[in-house]
């Protein structure tokens, strides 16, 4: 039993050495992403809750990052 044991811890060690190590994804550009815009002279309305639409459009894009977000954790 203590030889199946260390077979066991054995392979698992080596299988975690030689896996192979997934690349970091790359952080997404803001050209990366699809906006549908209005066109001009086209109607803006404002909808508050649900609504639907027979269109939609995106007035304004904001707080868009490029950094990570870090935090030290909920110490006071």
């Amino acid at each position: 039993m203590w030889v199946q044991i260390v077979i066991l811890i054995a392979s698992y060690i080596i299988s975690t050495a030689l896996a192979p190590k997934p690349k970091s994804p790359k952080a997404p550009a803001f050209e990366d992403f699809d906006f549908p815009l209005c066109e001009e002279g086209e109607e803006k309305t404002a909808l508050f809750g649900q609504a639907w639409t027979k269109s939609w459009m995106v007035l304004t894009v904001g707080n868009y990052r490029t950094k990570n977000i870090r935090s030290k954790g909920g110490k006071k």
